[in-house]
């Protein structure tokens, strides 16, 4: 199901890239600007494009919250705690990887490595 919605959320928002550089460029941003002789407080009436960018902003928000739901659900049912904790002792798994001597460093008393010779 979160497939569905993801693929769902991927094409709102590549409608919503589209329709965003579709607009006209009205000049001042943040709303800074443009002051319009309409008489209705300075914002044109919203276009059709708009209308559209401002529909695929809801559903764009709608299918993130769908989303962030559904995974939720999903997660809930995922625990680290549910699985098996007794860990696998097998005797592979218990060997040491040098061998049988023993992991600390050499003490003084051991004799160091010798090379190897070119008989050998």
């Amino acid at each position: 199901m979160s497939n569905i919605i993801l693929v769902i959320l991927l094409i709102l928002a590549l409608c919503l890239i589209v329709t965003v550089l579709l607009q006209r460029s009205e000049g001042g941003g943040l709303g800074i600007g443009g002051g319009g002789g309409n008489g209705t407080g300075g914002r044109p009436p919203a276009s059709p494009v708009a209308k559209l960018t401002w529909f695929f902003g809801a559903g764009f928000m709608a299918a993130c919250l769908a989303l962030t739901l559904i995974s939720s659900r999903e997660a809930a049912n995922d625990s680290l705690l549910s699985g098996d904790l007794t860990p696998a002792t097998n005797a592979e798994n218990t060997k040491s990887p040098l061998g049988e001597g023993s992991l600390l460093p050499p003490t003084a008393e051991d004799q160091p490595a010798k090379p190897p010779t070119a008989e050998d």
